[in-house]
């Protein structure tokens, strides 16, 4: 039976309540902000440990409007106090086609919706929650471009991570997607050489499981911009093609070295039946 509000910690309790407002049809009323505002300026989640927010924290990353939960997290004052990296994240500009910038954390709102539509399970939430915090404090000179931001992500995906005793495989998918998505985003500028190698260390050959939770990652990312939203991944044929041409290979002699040149021979026989390059 679950515990109800009563037999919650306060914090615990906060966080329940969060998860009831995303799952009404409507707004909220202005008093349950009001309450949830108070509770949160208490302190109920900074006497909470973060072990213990975990499972009700990620019960909302898996429900049907994770992008709406982070939302209202925000909108109490919630994410500061248990996601500062995630939270640093609004008003933080990210380059687009259109418009011309995005604000990141609106980004990641709808990146968790667009997970949410496709089923997608809970390592995929959690890389698309996290791995753009690097972000937070590129050089305003440099915005939108966010030169180095992997360097600076991967401390705080780790120490997210391990403040909140995260499942492995969520830990290790964010750190995928912080080193690679955006390789996968620009592929069609990529050499089939680089595109056959992007593939091995994803786990296109070996790993398939773990190559399409990244590439949900990645379609979800994609879907996040704006007029995107349930559109089609255009990468995802191209890649497709590029990983169907190196598995029909068949295993060349003279060890790894020569089946990563027997990879990138196919792929750029699929890049050119694809009409790309």
């Amino acid at each position: 039976m679950p515990k109800s509000f009563a037999q919650l910690h306060p914090g615990l309790g906060l966080l329940r309540h969060v998860a009831l407002l995303v799952e009404s049809a409507g707004a909220p009323e202005p008093e349950d902000f009001d309450l949830l505002f108070e509770q949160t300026d208490a302190g109920f989640l900074l006497d909470t440990p973060p072990a213990e927010i975990w499972p009700e924290f990620s019960r909302g990353l898996m429900g049907a409007a994770p992008g709406r939960m982070l939302h209202y997290l925000r909108e109490i004052g919630a994410l500061e106090q248990i996601l500062p990296e995630v939270d640093a994240l609004h008003g933080v500009p990210q380059i687009a086609a259109e418009p011309a910038g995005v604000d990141l954390g609106g980004l990641i709102e709808a990146a968790l919706d667009e997970a949410a539509r496709i089923a997608a399970p809970l390592p995929v939430r959690f890389a698309l929650l996290v791995k753009d915090v690097g972000k937070s404090d590129s050089p305003r000179e440099h915005l939108p471009a966010h030169y180095r931001h992997i360097e600076r992500g991967a401390p705080r995906i780790l120490a997210m991570a391990a403040r909140f005793e995260a499942p492995d495989d969520c830990r290790e998918l964010a750190m995928q997607a912080l080193q690679e998505c955006e390789r996968a985003q620009k592929v069609t500028r990529m050499r089939a050489g680089a595109l056959a190698m992007l593939l091995e260390r994803n786990g296109a050959f070996d790993a398939p499981e773990r190559f399409d939770m990244f590439m949900s990652v990645c379609a979800c990312d994609y879907r996040a911009y704006p007029g995107r939203s349930h559109s089609v991944y255009p990468k995802a044929q191209l890649i497709e093609a590029a990983r169907r041409a190196c598995l029909e290979l068949e295993t060349p002699q003279g060890g790894i070295e020569a089946l990563r040149e027997a990879r990138a021979a196919a792929v750029a026989l699929a890049l050119g039946a694809c009409g790309e390059h």
